[in-house]
């Protein structure tokens, strides 16, 4: 009979730190019927889950996740554990690292197997061969064999030999119904403003009749860091508050519209075909893009344009102005808010209500941590998604509460509605050049606009797509589109010759290797360069073409570069002023 076998020497203990610790996962469904939940970890995110949830103040350590090579000399190995309902499901864990040429194929998968049964897996980075391309930390994934099902998840790093990680922060439960908590949220009313909209939309609701809350941004708006990303988003828990607290029955309708990596610049040109698609006419609607109009090239004219055009509507719809923030304590408030003073709108600000509290101790007032409240350097966590409906909540409360009519209305003169009317005729705060702007695509016609295709005579289905309302199929953006496949290099030359003042062109963004650059030239003069790999992952891009005074006729010529006739380039639509 032999016994045991004898047990192996106990593994050197290494400091480590946490870049995940119990995050929320969610095995979204995709088109090849398996399960993954994605966490990006390139452009400066990985850095920013070592400083919030791993403590790491360590520049040279930082510094050393920027690339692979340096992660291979800071990292031992990394640690990965689940948690799941069910012990003994099946899961595969994978970073990803990106490739120099090949972003997606070129770099080193790193990978192991797990049951979510919570015990951590080790992956050894001495194990893998490592490819020429490896340039980058990309993304992680957790590939799940059940669609649709949550589970908690921690990665840990194990440092090599010669690097310290400090002691792990302590956090608190959160509890929601405190006062701390309270007080909290009510730091997000930034400005109350003219309330009637919003209650004249509350009365609807409790007499029965049916309302709409729509909601329009970017990433945190379709619902990024939130698991499931369909109900756990903000806007889905601030419509369901809303529901509860003033409808009489089944009569508030929900329409979610965020589109992950966009300004205003095309949020203004989605509206129309995101928001009130089939007949929809929105009583409230929520505007959030404050963290993501850094590259709006107009600096708020778009943002205000839009502003404008939802406040204009013939119904009559309120807008809230909702400002999120990044995990640097970052956004863009204090240059979008004066749109909101103008109009005396309902401003929210998150960066109001939970930055001030990240430096405190508990016994100082803090509420809960930066790791507690963000997924990663951008989107919050579930219970971020929380906060900003709880805000959104808070607001509504108090415009339900507020008297219903303004003391200087009535010493104008004026209703609260002709208040507004007044401020919509004075100047505007940043400007208005977009307010009355038109989508044009294969779909969306203009009779003041001539197309020759040229090359550009096939149609784009590879598109970023989204979690529309509360759906988790994806919708794809931009599908009427045209697209130069390689196909014809001869001719690789879209024209439009167009009566208009001002056109956006929107393009799509690629981190694929076989997409090329086009050059834009507007009546015979280079105006610009399309490049899809200057962002350089798979969304919308739209850029100004021109943005004139007067109306007038123009030939704009898109041309794939010569060097790259061999590649795909796709115009996914134009946006118009006449």
């Amino acid at each position: 009979m032999n016994g045991p076998a004898a047990p192996k020497d106990p593994e050197k203990k290494r400091p480590y730190f946490y870049i995940m610790k119990d995050k929320e996962i969610f095995g979204a469904k995709q088109e090849d019927g398996s399960a993954i939940h994605f966490i990006y970890e390139s452009d400066g995110r990985l850095i920013n889950s070592a400083q919030i949830v791993g403590n790491i103040t360590d520049e040279n350590m930082l510094r050393l996740l920027e690339t692979v090579e340096g992660f291979g000399k800071l990292v031992h190995s990394i640690g990965v554990s689940v948690e799941t309902d069910n012990p003994k499901e099946e899961m595969e864990f994978i970073f990803q690292m990106y490739g120099k040429k090949d972003l997606y194929g070129g770099g080193t998968n790193l990978r192991c197997s797990l049951t979510g049964d919570g015990m951590e897996r080790r992956i050894y980075l001495s194990d893998y061969t490592w490819t020429e391309d490896d340039y980058i930390p990309g993304q992680i994934k957790f590939i799940m064999s059940v669609p649709e099902k949550m589970g908690k998840a921690s990665v840990r790093f194990y440092l090599n030999d010669g690097y310290t990680a400090p002691e792990e922060v302590e956090e608190e439960a959160v509890d929601t119904k405190s006062e701390r908590y309270c007080t909290m949220i009510e730091r997000s009313l930034m400005n109350l403003g003219n309330t009637y909209r919003i209650r004249k939309a509350i009365e609807k609701a409790r007499a029965g009749k049916e309302v709409t809350l729509a909601y329009i941004g970017g990433s945190i708006t379709q619902g990024a860091g939130a698991t499931p990303i369909n109900t756990a988003c903000y806007a889905y828990k601030s419509y369901q508050l809303f529901k509860s607290r003033f409808a009489m029955r089944d009569n508030v309708k929900f329409v979610k519209a965020g589109v992950g990596g966009t300004p205003s610049e095309l949020g203004m040109l989605r509206f129309d075909r995101d928001v009130l698609r089939d007949g929809e006419k929105p009583d409230i609607v929520v505007v959030e893009f404050a963290v993501n109009d850094e590259g709006d090239e107009t600096k708020g004219d778009c943002y205000e344009s839009l502003v404008r055009k939802i406040l204009k509507l013939d119904w009559n719809p309120a807008v809230v102005l909702l400002f999120s923030v990044f995990a640097n304590d970052w956004n863009l408030q204090d240059r979008l808010s004066p749109v909101g003073r103008l109009y005396d709108l309902p401003m929210v600000s998150i960066k109001d209500t939970v930055v001030e509290q990240f430096t405190k101790k508990p016994n100082e007032g803090r509420v809960l941590t930066k790791n507690q409240f963000f997924y990663d350097m951008f989107h919050p966590s579930n219970l971020g998604h929380t906060i900003m409906a709880d805000c959104l909540q808070y607001l509504f409360e108090r415009c339900d509460l507020s008297e219903h009519a303004r003391l200087d209305a009535f010493e104008s003169g004026l209703t609260e509605e002709g208040m507004l009317a007044q401020q919509l005729q004075m100047k505007p705060a940043i400007g208005k050049s977009f307010e009355h702007v038109r989508l044009l695509d294969k779909k969306d016609v203009y009779a003041g606009a001539q197309i020759d295709a040229g090359g550009f005579c096939a149609t784009d289905d590879q598109l970023q797509s989204v979690e529309m309302d509360d759906r988790l199929e994806l919708t794809p953006e931009f599908p009427y589109n045209w697209m130069y496949d390689a196909t014809m290099t001869e001719n690789a030359v879209f024209t439009i010759r167009i009566h208009c003042k001002a056109l956006v062109l929107i393009f799509k963004d690629s981190g694929e290797v076989d997409v090329g650059k086009a050059y834009v030239d507007v009546d015979g003069e280079r105006r610009m360069t399309a490049d899809p790999h200057i962002n350089n992952w798979q969304h919308c891009n739209a850029m100004i073409v021109f943005n004139e005074d007067e109306s007038a006729d123009h030939t704009v010529r898109i041309e794939v570069a010569e060097e790259d006739r061999d590649k795909k380039f796709t115009i996914l639509g134009f946006g118009y002023v006449l």
